[in-house]
């Protein structure tokens, strides 16, 4: 079975094969080493200093790391604007409300990129008026495909002198992320997307001087104590020993194939693959081109076709897609060329697609 779905992702035999290593005891050395090695490859996905940045590991799906960032960087005194757009953005703000930070929130349509002028209206607050300190904004959010474009809300950080939180959970290893954007200060992600690894390993690339500061809100995820003893060799608690495996085999074979850059062109040249290849039969994209991920996109139901009877007869041929959300369930479907995917894994699943028009 081939997963199309935006995560979990098809393996590699190679990090399947990871799996099955011995059983390791999480206060040995050796499990050590392997923790060490994850997050030193992290940071070498974007090329970063770790006497600068952090990645701090955790037990958790993306969410898990998502709410771990908020929770800890967004500091008492602080306040939050969270940008939204699609599910993953009504989720920060969920997230934020549960922890009772002080935040405000934008909401676009899902069907539209992000309003600026809107973004500008919520910073540019009178004197005396409380100010906004952190910035919230999903990277890819894959309710409709959309990668949103972090440089203008970075700029507006900068020019308000604020600090930009992101979830990368499913961009993270495959689209580019400007670290050197002073604003920036944490993306979220997780191992079993972009990275081609398996669920239950999370982690959060953090600058080391937010750490310091970091707001102690949650126990099992608090970033700052898992950072502080993840750098002394040490963890507060059992991590998923086998998950973490499988996320150090995943980033071994991501620098062997080229790193972020291969990674993010074998992507475009599959969605591409598919994208007109749908086009041709039909099927058109949910969003106009310059506006989608390499990672996934989504895609108009073709009239007189259910989602369940595709995602019915596809499945039954070895591909499983993804339905719209909320709403857009009735309208749209969803396909990612994340995971041991090819060219000849698209083909067929193009013929497959014509089979069930006809």
């Amino acid at each position: 079975m081939l997963l199309l779905n935006p995560g979990p992702v098809t393996l590699t035999e190679r990090v399947r094969r990871s799996l099955t290593q011995p059983d390791l005891c999480h206060r040995e050395g050796e499990f050590f080493d392997l923790q060490d090695e994850a997050r030193e490859r992290l940071l070498a996905t974007y090329a970063l200093d770790p006497v600068e940045w952090s990645a701090v590991l955790m037990t958790a799906s993306g969410t898990g790391a998502v709410e771990s960032m908020l929770a800890a960087l967004v500091p008492e005194s602080g306040r939050l604007l969270v940008v939204e757009n699609g599910v993953y953005g009504e989720r920060i703000a969920e997230i934020c409300a549960q922890y009772r930070l002080a935040y405000a929130r934008t909401a676009g349509p899902w069907m539209k990129p992000l309003d600026l002028d809107a973004i500008r209206s919520y910073l540019d607050v009178p004197s005396g008026k409380a100010r906004f300190t952190h910035m919230a904004v999903v990277h890819h959010e894959t309710t409709t495909g959309r990668l949103n474009d972090l440089r203008p809300l970075g700029q507006l950080c900068r020019a308000h002198g604020m600090n930009l939180l992101v979830d990368g959970v499913s961009s993270f290893g495959a689209e580019a992320l400007d670290f050197t954007d002073s604003s920036l200060l944490a993306v979220a992600a997780t191992a079993n997307k972009c990275l081609h690894g398996v669920p239950g390993a999370s982690f959060v690339i953090v600058r080391r001087s937010a750490l310091a500061q970091a707001t102690r809100r949650t126990y099992y995820l608090d970033l700052g104590r898992l950072s502080r003893l993840q750098d002394q060799r040490d963890t507060p608690f059992t991590p998923a020993v086998h998950a973490y495996y499988g996320l150090v085999e995943a980033l071994r074979e991501f620098a062997e194939q080229g790193g972020r850059l291969a990674r993010y062109r074998h992507y475009a040249a599959l969605a591409e693959q598919v994208r007109s290849g749908l086009a041709a039969l039909g099927v058109e994209s949910a969003l106009p081109a310059g506006q989608w991920s390499v990672v996934l996109r989504a895609y108009r139901l073709p009239p007189g076709l259910s989602y369940a009877t595709l995602h019915d007869g596809l499945k039954a041929e070895g591909f499983v897609i993804y339905a719209g959300q909320g709403d857009l369930s009735q309208t749209l479907f969803r396909i990612s060329t994340m995971g041991n995917l090819t060219s000849a894994d698209m083909d067929r699943f193009l013929k497959c697609f014509s089979r069930l028009l006809r």
